[in-house]
C-alpha cells in the first residue's frame, strides 16, 4: 500500500506556493477601495440625475406643491393693500393676531386635496415641501401679533397728537398737514339724540344755553402732497345731519389722517358718542351720555343723568366726576377713576390699571375674573390693584370674593364676607356688625370696636390665633377660638388656612357714617392716574397686638 496521501504529485512533492508580499496586498485593497468610491459615486450622480429628472426611484414623479404658490400670492395681496392704504396696517395685524391658525388650517386642507388627487393617479407622485419654511414663518408671526393684539402698549396710543395718529402710513414719515373746517351750526329740537360718529380722532362735547348744535373740526392729513392732503381732508370732512329729534354728527374718517370734533349741544340733549380711535372729554350734559371708545380715554364731570361707557382693548383709562344718576361701564379698562356719583356703579369687565373710587351715593358692584366687590354705598374711599383691596368708610353689606390680593376693610358700617386666597385679610367694622371671613392661604385680622357685641367662632388650619379679648382658645396644630363679647348680637366667623387669626381692640368710630355731597361747582375730571380726589382721611390709632 502507498504511503503517498492522496490528490499529491508523485513523489510525494508538495505543490509551490507564492510568496507573501505585503506591498503586493496593500495595492490590490487600495485598488478594490478605488473600485467601491467610484461605484458609490456613479450611483450619486445617477440619483441626482434622477431628481433633476423628476424621479425619485419607488417614489414615482416629484410635482410642486400649489400651497406654496397661493401663500406668496395671499401674502403679496395683503402687503398691497395696506401700502395702498385700502387696509390699515394696525387693524391688519390685529386681525391676523387673533386667527393666524385659519392659515394652517386652510394649508392642511389644500395639502389633503391633493393627496386625494394624487391617490387617482396612475403613477404615484411625490409632493414637494418647500413651503414649509413659509408656514413656520407665518405662524411665528401670528404668535408675534397675538401677544401684541392683547398687549397692544404701542397701537393704543399711537393716537395721541404728536404720535403716530393710530396710522400705518406715518411709521414712514409723512408730512403733517391741518386744516380748521367751518363750523357747522344747526337748531334742534329739544331733547333731541344726538349721535357723533368719528372713527379717527378726539371727541369733546359740551352743552350751551341755546336750542343749536355747533361742530368745530380739526382736520388732520399725513401725505406727502397738498393735493393728497386735501383729497383726505375731504374723505373726513364732518357733517351733521337733522332728522326730526335724531341728530347724526359723523365724519367718514380716512386711514391716512384724523378729525377732531369740538362739539355743543343744547343741554336737553341726549348724547351718544362712537369713537374709534381717539380721546373723549365731555362735560356739563343735562340729559346723560353713552361711550363706546375701543381705542382712547374717556373723562366725564358733571354729567345729569345716566353713563354708560363701553370698553375694548384694555389699555384706557376712564374718569367720570360729578354724575346725577347711574354709571354703568362693560369691557376691559386701564385706570378707573370715579368721585361723587349719585346714582349706582356697576363695573363688568377686566381692569388693568389702578382703580379709585370715592363718595358714591349708591350701590357699588364691581366684577372682573380676580375680584367680585359689592357695597351698599361709599361715603369714603375705595382703591383696587394687581396687589391690594382697600375700602375705607363704606356702608354695608359688603362682600368681597378675590385671590392674590391684600384686603383691608376700614370703618364698615354693616355686616362683611370676605373670601379670600394667598393673601391678607383685615377687617375694622365701625359698629356691632356681622364678619365672615376665609383665607385659603393667609392671615385674618379682626379689630373690633370699644363696644363691640359678638359671637366669635374662628379656625386656623397650620396657623396661631391672638386675641384680646376673654376668649377661649384651644388646639395645637390647628387651633380653634370662640366665646362671647358683650352681649354676643353679631356673629364673627373666622377661617384661616395655613394663617394665624388675629382679633384686636380698636378705636370708636361715629354712629353713622357722613352722607356723600357732591361739589356744587363743577369740576375738571382729575387725572387717571391721580391716587384721590380728595385727601385721605387719618386712619384711627390702633392698639398693639399681644403676643
Amino acid at each position: 500500500m502507498s504511503s503517498v496521501p492522496p490528490n499529491m504529485p508523485p513523489g510525494g512533492a508538495r505543490p509551490p506556493y507564492p510568496r507573501y508580499d505585503p506591498k503586493t496586498q496593500y495595492r490590490v485593497y487600495r485598488e478594490q477601495q478605488k473600485a467601491a468610491w467610484r461605484a458609490q459615486r456613479e450611483a450619486w450622480k445617477a440619483q441626482r440625475y434622477a431628481w433633476k429628472a423628476g424621479y425619485v426611484g419607488a417614489y414615482g414623479p416629484r410635482v410642486p406643491s400649489i400651497v406654496g404658490p397661493v401663500i406668496l400670492v395671499g401674502v403679496g395681496i395683503v402687503a398691497l393693500l395696506v401700502v395702498t392704504g385700502h387696509i390699515a396696517g394696525e387693524d391688519f395685524w390685529g386681525w391676523y393676531g387673533r386667527w393666524w391658525p385659519l392659515l394652517l388650517i386652510g394649508a392642511g386642507i389644500a395639502l389633503i386635496g391633493e393627496w386625494a388627487l394624487d391617490m387617482r393617479r396612475e403613477t404615484p407622485v411625490r409632493r414637494s415641501g418647500s413651503f414649509v419654511g413659509i408656514l413656520i414663518l407665518l405662524a411665528i408671526l401670528g404668535f408675534g401679533a397675538s401677544g401684541w393684539h392683547h398687549m397692544r402698549p404701542w397701537f393704543n396710543h399711537m393716537g395721541d397728537e404728536g404720535g403716530m395718529n393710530d396710522d400705518f402710513f406715518n411709521a414712514f414719515g409723512l408730512p403733517q398737514h391741518d386744516m380748521d373746517e367751518q363750523v357747522l351750526s344747526s337748531q334742534i329740537p329739544a331733547n333731541s339724540a344726538v349721535q357723533i360718529e368719528n372713527p379717527r380722532g378726539d371727541v369733546s362735547i359740551t352743552s350751551g344755553d341755546g336750542p343749536n348744535i355747533e361742530v368745530h373740526a380739526h382736520a388732520v392729513a399725513f401725505a406727502s402732497t397738498d393735493s393728497d392732503a386735501n383729497k383726505i381732508f375731504a374723505a373726513e370732512a364732518g357733517h351733521v345731519t337733522v332728522n326730526g329729534n335724531s341728530v347724526t354728527v359723523k365724519s367718514d374718517g380716512n386711514d391716512n389722517g384724523r378729525l377732531n370734533l369740538t362739539v355743543t349741544v343744547p343741554k336737553s340733549a341726549r348724547v351718544t358718542i362712537n369713537a374709534g380711535r381717539g380721546d373723549v372729554t365731555a362735560a356739563g350734559l343735562g340729559a346723560g351720555i353713552s361711550v363706546t371708545a375701543p381705542h382712547g380715554d374717556v373723562h366725564l364731570s358733571a354729567i345729569s343723568g345716566s353713563v354708560e361707557m363701553h370698553f375694548s382693548g384694555g389699555k384706557h383709562d376712564f374718569s367720570a366726576h360729578q354724575v346725577d344718576g347711574d354709571l354703568i361701564t362693560d369691557g376691559d379698562c386701564n385706570d378707573l377713576t370715579l368721585s361723587e356719583i349719585k346714582g349706582k356703579i356697576v363695573q363688568n369687565g377686566e381692569i388693568l390699571g389702578d382703580v379709585h373710587i370715592e363718595n358714591i351715593g349708591g350701590p357699588v358692584h364691581l366684577h372682573t375674573s380676580v375680584t367680585d366687590l359689592q357695597l351698599a354705598s361709599l361715603p369714603g374711599d375705595l382703591t383696587l390693584n394687581s396687589d391690594d383691596l382697600r375700602v375705607a368708610e363704606a356702608k354695608g353689606p359688603v362682600h368681597v370674593t378675590t385671590h392674590s390680593k391684600d384686603v383691608d376693610l376700614n370703618q364698615i358700617y354693616g355686616d362683611s364676607s370676605v373670601d379670600d386666597r394667598d393673601g391678607t385679610i383685615s377687617v375694622e367694622p365701625a359698629g356691632a356688625y356681622a364678619i365672615d371671613a376665609k383665607n385659603g392661604k393667609g392671615d385674618i385680622e379682626v379689630t373690633l370696636p370699644p363696644n363691640a357685641s359678638a359671637t366669635v367662632d374662628g379656625h386656623a388650619r397650620n396657623g396661631d390665633i391672638v386675641t384680646e379679648y376673654a376668649l377661649s382658645v384651644s388646639g395645637d396644630e390647628n387651633k380653634t377660638v370662640n366665646g362671647k363679647i358683650g352681649s354676643g348680637a353679631s356673629k364673627v366667623v373666622l377661617n384661616a388656612d395655613n394663617g394665624d387669626v388675629r382679633i384686636k381692640k380698636g378705636a370708636a368710630f361715629p354712629a353713622t357714617p357722613p352722607t356723600p355731597v357732591a361739589d356744587t361747582v363743577p369740576k375738571a375730571p382729575p387725572a387717571a392716574n391721580a391716587p384721590h380726589l380728595k385727601a385721605p382721611k387719618a386712619a384711627p390709632p390702633t392698639q398693639p397686638v399681644t403676643q
